[in-house]
C-alpha cells in the first residue's frame, strides 16, 4: 500500500445557508465522485472503512450533516429536511461534483432520495440504507394528525429540549458503553472508532456527543407522503435500497413502496440491524461494488 493510500482523509469546509459545514475528502480528485452521507446523530467518520474500500477508484467525499460531527449547528435549533437537501445540493454545486454517485444511511438516505428526485440528472447511482423513513402505517398515522397537534407537539418537544442538560460521560469508556448499547452488532473496534470521532471533551474533562441535541426534534411541517413518493418516482438512476432483517425499518419490497421507483431493487441483509454498513460490512461493500459496476 502506498503512502497516499495509507493516509487518512483531509478535512475541508464549505458554506451553506451561512453555516460552515465540514467534509472529509479522501483524495483521488480526478476519479468519479462518490458521496457518503451518514445518518442522524452520526458523523462522517462512520464511513471510514467504506471510504478506504472505494478511494482507489473514486473521489470519495463524506460530509458531516449540519448539526453533526464537525459541522456548524443551526442557530435556531431547527433542522427541516429542506435544509439538509439544500446542503447536499450546495456541496455538489460548490465542488462541481455532478454527476455523482451517493451511498447514504438512514437520515442521509432520506436526504439523498429526495435530492435524486429534485435533480435526477445529477445522480449516477444511488444506494440508500433504510433511508425511506417510517413505513406506510407510521407515516399515515403522522399525516392523520391535524396541523395544530403537530405544531403543539413540536413546541413541547423543543421546549423540553431547551431545558435538557446535555448528556455528559465521565470517561470515554462510558461513552463507548452507550455506543455499544445503541447497536449490539458493533465490534469492539468499530464501536471505539465511532465513539472517538463522535465526542468532544469538555473543559471539566467529561465527554459529550458532538451532535446538536435539537436534531432529535422532527420538524412539524414537511412534504406530504404523496409529494415524497413523487420525488422517488422522478429518480432516474439505478437505485439500491438496503435493509437489515433485524432492523425496526420495514422493507419497501414488502410494504409496497417499491412501486414508486422507476429503477430500484432491494437488498435485505441477514444478521444486520439498522446499520447494515457496520453490521455486515464486507457483504455491504461487495454489494455496493457490484452495484456501482466495478
Amino acid at each position: 500500500m502506498s503512502a497516499a493510500e495509507e493516509a487518512g482523509p483531509v478535512s475541508r469546509w464549505f458554506f451553506s445557508q451561512r453555516l460552515r459545514l465540514h467534509y472529509l475528502d479522501w483524495g483521488n480528485a480526478g476519479a468519479p465522485p462518490l458521496i457518503l452521507l451518514h445518518g442522524g446523530r452520526d458523523h462522517a467518520h462512520s464511513w471510514d472503512d467504506v471510504a478506504r474500500a472505494f478511494r482507489a477508484r473514486y473521489h470519495v467525499i463524506a460530509p458531516d450533516l449540519r448539526g453533526h460531527g464537525d459541522s456548524a449547528w443551526s442557530a435556531s435549533g431547527h433542522y427541516p429536511m429542506a435544509s439538509y437537501v439544500y446542503d447536499l445540493a450546495q456541496l455538489i454545486h460548490s465542488q462541481a461534483l455532478a454527476p455523482v454517485s451517493v451511498v447514504a444511511h438512514s437520515l442521509g438516505g432520506n436526504i439523498a432520495l429526495r435530492f435524486g428526485g429534485v435533480f435526477p440528472e445529477q445522480v449516477g447511482r444511488l444506494v440508500a440504507i433504510e433511508g425511506m423513513g417510517p413505513g406506510p402505517r407510521a407515516a399515515a398515522d403522522r399525516a392523520a394528525k391535524p396541523a395544530h397537534e403537530r405544531l403543539a407537539e413540536w413546541i413541547a418537544q423543543s421546549r423540553a429540549q431547551s431545558s435538557e442538560v446535555p448528556w455528559r460521560y465521565p470517561t470515554l469508556e462510558a461513552a463507548l458503553k452507550r455506543m455499544q448499547e445503541a447497536n449490539t452488532h458493533l465490534s469492539e473496534a468499530m464501536a471505539r472508532h465511532l465513539t472517538e470521532h463522535a465526542v468532544n471533551q469538555n473543559e471539566d474533562g467529561t465527554f459529550c456527543w458532538k451532535f446538536d441535541p435539537y436534531v432529535r426534534v422532527w420538524p412539524p411541517v414537511d412534504l406530504t407522503r404523496e409529494e415524497i413518493a413523487a420525488l422517488w418516482g422522478r429518480i432516474a438512476c439505478p437505485t439500491l435500497l438496503v435493509y437489515g432483517r433485524e432492523s425496526w425499518a420495514t422493507s419497501p419490497a414488502k410494504d409496497g413502496r417499491m412501486a414508486y421507483f422507476a429503477d430500484a431493487r432491494v437488498l435485505e441483509v441477514e444478521g444486520a440491524g439498522h446499520w447494515v454498513h457496520h453490521d455486515r460490512q464486507a457483504l455491504f461493500i461487495a454489494a455496493v461494488r457490484d452495484f456501482l459496476g466495478e
